[in-house]
């Protein structure tokens, strides 16, 4: 017996509401787990020279920053300069 043109078409919309049923659960799902994870932790900047107030000059390979009586002063970045962790390059009376 061959199934008539009606039961294929109800078994393709059956079908296709599974598909469209699990997509939405799966989005669903990922933005619940997306909600509920942790938020990342905050970088701690102490650890850098310019947090450090004993260092009088550091740099971080593109700007170079000094501790005036004014306050703080940077010079400003080259063209296409990519920064890297900061350095102390001049520790305070020394």
């Amino acid at each position: 017996m061959v199934d008539s043109p009606s039961s294929d078409d109800a078994q393709t919309r059956s079908h296709d509401r599974r598909v469209v049923w699990s997509v939405a659960a799966l989005i669903a799902g990922t933005v619940l787990v997306g909600a509920l994870a942790p938020a990342p932790a905050a970088h701690r900047a102490s650890a850098v020279p310019s947090a450090d107030a004993a260092c009088a000059e550091w740099s971080d390979g593109c700007h170079v920053c000094q501790r005036t009586e004014g306050g703080v002063a940077c010079s400003l970045p080259g063209i296409a300069c990519v920064p890297k962790e900061q350095s102390c390059l001049r520790r305070a009376g020394g």
